[in-house]
């Protein structure tokens, strides 16, 4: 895989990861907190971050994200973390997220682009999932901007590249 095309694919990649992030800056602490929201905008922010870090992984089976974050997404009830997550706890996971996705883009090449994943009911190669993810992110961030707006009238501007 040629530079030019990791580094447009880095630019959309991560203008997705910066919106969540202005998402996540733009959330006044009451909202962030609040669980009468369904889901909380934490446990959203989580959900989305949990997602891009497992994707972006080698090897799922030895996943784990980073403490103080836990498996809950795992579960198929749908279980949300004992605590809620606070902001700075999720801006760290996504720098956590950020650094790991940048790098795997960086490194890949067309064997690892071509490899082979298998979730759940889909076969899909890591480039597709490498876009997938990308997709994912953008619905999470596009979802807690809407949350914004209609909690708090603004919501962060759209963002072209990264």
């Amino acid at each position: 895989m040629d530079a030019e095309c990791k580094n447009i694919i880095w630019q959309q990649f991560g203008a997705a990861i910066n919106t969540l992030e202005n998402a996540i800056t733009a959330c006044p602490e009451e909202l962030w907190f609040d669980n009468d929201k369904h889901p909380p905008f934490w446990a959203l922010v989580h959900h989305t971050l949990f997602w891009l870090d497992y994707y972006m992984s080698e090897s799922t089976k030895d996943f784990a994200p980073p403490e103080p974050f836990g498996m809950e997404e795992m579960d198929p009830a749908g279980v949300l973390s004992p605590r809620p997550y606070t902001k700075e706890e999720s801006q760290s996971y996504l720098e956590h997220c950020r650094k790991k996705c940048r790098e795997t883009i960086e490194s890949m090449n067309d064997e690892l682009a071509a490899k082979t994943y298998n979730f759940r009911k889909a076969t899909l190669s890591f480039a597709e999932l490498l876009l997938y993810n990308m997709r994912h992110v953008q619905h999470g961030a596009a979802q807690l901007n809407l949350i914004l707006r209609q909690n708090t009238n603004s919501a962060p501007r759209w963002i072209f590249r990264a």
